[in-house]
């Protein structure tokens, strides 16, 4: 059918594209040029069969007339439907709607909604609700509980982005900017060989350096290669809530084992190695995530031990390393092991900023090549000009300058916090005062909840969070951690008047039932 001498089609033509001209909405001040926004116009009234296969367009001369452009720009519209195949051009005819496009089969498509996107998915996939965390929606005037991360406002950013500007100034960093190395830039992976060597007694080559982009990469890459369905990876009672996520994705059984005030219990370990095969232990060893307490030097030794005769890894999370008020820090199990057994994860995202996704694993070179292997099929590779700026920053003693500084604040807000849940809440909550780290590991009462706490708190602006997840194991310890460090000493005593607030009102509602 020759839609050209459809005098109907002329005429629905004619009222679309030209009287009303409302169809062409064409913004001049757009940093879009005006010949695309043309073109996608055109785009979708084809798509939504406004413009039928074999429809004529209108000459580039009216059609500029009718919309007061010029003519070069219907011009050039027009060879960008030709390109793109929407249109077809005949000599001495004109330019015509491509007439072997297929019908777009979509329901109620129209110009009105065609920037509007369904929340439905056109095909299957699978769920997993054990990926599913809370994102609380941020809202003015709230106060959100955190489980310890750092304040962004004492971040370097000055110093970063000097050191970062200087490198992209430099005469051949565009070398730097093709494909690199899977495990990370070797500068980085050099000065951090040498500073860890320093800092925490390892005695590890660069060879041994994988750079990720946190923590979490380390633990999903060492998860990946150790463990399979059904392996055994014993972890506390109480762990890091990611960590047990990211071994049961490999469909690894969990063994818990109890958490005291010296850490991971290792005869617990003992007598499961003596029954079972177990393929890894997960360890926070520093402060034991979520409770804060340290591993004893004497069960370090005793897992360490207990690794080398059984052959199972140590997965030892160092995430929190840095912050010691007390005393030095404790030398990682990692410097201890003369065996290639221990998986040593860390990170300077918890120490400057978590928007800065520098982090290491460190192991046997053999380990190391086969996770950089994996790393290859979720993240090529890192962020080389990053990667240079932190090499910089810990070569030059920023980052050692930086920890110095904030210790001293953390410090000083750890001390305020615990002394006013001393003062305020004694009856109600049970803490030991943190040796470091950024959180308070916060028991409750028995005879309050932390779902009764949440819904009433909620009320007086301030957002709980996820309390549920720091017992996954289901031990009804009635506790969760809450960090001290993002608050400044302001924002410390209005936390604690939320919470007095609600706390008085859980009371309140406790004594009427």
């Amino acid at each position: 059918m020759d839609y050209c001498n459809n005098p109907e089609l002329k005429y629905i033509i004619v009222q679309i594209l030209f009287p009303n001209k409302t169809t062409f909405q064409l913004n001049r001040k757009s940093k879009q040029a005006l010949y695309l926004q043309l073109s996608n116009t055109f785009i979708e009234l084809i798509k939504s069969r406004k413009l039928l296969p074999e429809t004529k367009l209108p000459s580039s001369r009216t059609l500029a007339e009718n919309l007061k452009v010029h003519r070069k720009t219907v011009v050039a519209c027009y060879e960008e439907l030709l390109l793109q195949g929407w249109v077809e051009s005949i000599a001495k005819k004109g330019t015509f709607v491509n007439a072997n496009l297929p019908e777009l089969n979509v329901q109620d498509f129209t110009i009105d909604n065609q920037h509007k996107k369904t929340n439905n998915t056109g095909f299957d996939f699978y769920h997993n609700e054990e990926l599913v965390r809370k994102s609380p929606e941020k809202k003015e005037g709230f106060m959100y509980i955190n489980d310890g991360i750092s304040d962004a406002r004492l971040t370097p950013t000055e110093d970063i982005a000097r050191i970062y500007r200087r490198i992209c100034g430099r005469k051949h960093i565009y070398k730097e900017m093709s494909y690199g190395s899977l495990f990370g830039n070797e500068k980085l992976r050099k000065t951090l060989a040498n500073y860890l060597n320093k800092t925490r007694g390892l005695s590890v080559s660069y060879e041994n350096i994988l750079i990720t982009r946190g923590s979490q990469m380390g633990i999903y890459l060492s998860s990946k290669l150790l463990l399979k369905k059904d392996d055994l990876v014993v972890i506390g009672e109480t762990n890091y809530a990611s960590a047990d996520t990211t071994f049961l994705q490999n469909e690894a059984n969990l063994v818990r084992v109890s958490v005291d005030e010296n850490g991971i219990n290792t005869k617990e370990i003992e007598e499961i190695c003596k029954k079972k095969a177990i393929k890894a232990v997960y360890v926070t060893s520093h402060h034991h995530h979520p409770t804060t307490v340290t591993l004893s030097a004497e069960r370090r030794i005793h897992l360490l031990n207990l690794a080398k005769k059984y052959s199972f890894a140590i997965i030892e999370d160092d995430y929190d390393y840095d912050f010691n008020y007390n005393h030095s820090p404790i030398l990682p199990l990692a410097s201890h092991d003369a065996n290639g057994n221990v998986i040593y994860i860390g990170s300077v995202c918890k120490t400057v900023a978590p928007v800065f996704r520098i982090g290491y694993l460190i192991a046997s070179k053999e380990f190391v090549n086969e996770a950089a292997n994996q790393r290859r099929f979720i993240d090529r590779q890192g962020d080389a000009l990053l990667e240079l700026t932190f090499e910089e920053f810990i070569k030059n003693g920023d980052l050692d300058r930086h920890i110095k500084k904030v210790m001293k604040i953390y410090k000083t807000r750890r001390d305020l916090f615990c002394k006013l849940l001393e003062e305020k809440f004694k009856d109600v909550f049970f803490f030991e005062i943190p040796k470091g780290g950024m959180a308070v590991w916060l028991t409750l009462h028995k005879k309050y909840s932390w779902k009764t706490i949440s819904e009433i708190a909620y009320k007086h602006q301030l957002e709980i969070g996820e309390w549920q997840r720091y017992d996954i194991g289901n031990s009804k310890h009635n506790a969760i951690r809450i960090g001290f460090a993002t608050y400044n000493e302001e924002e410390i005593y209005e936390l604690i008047k939320r919470l007095s607030k609600t706390m008085n009102e859980v009371k309140l509602l406790k004594k009427s039932l």
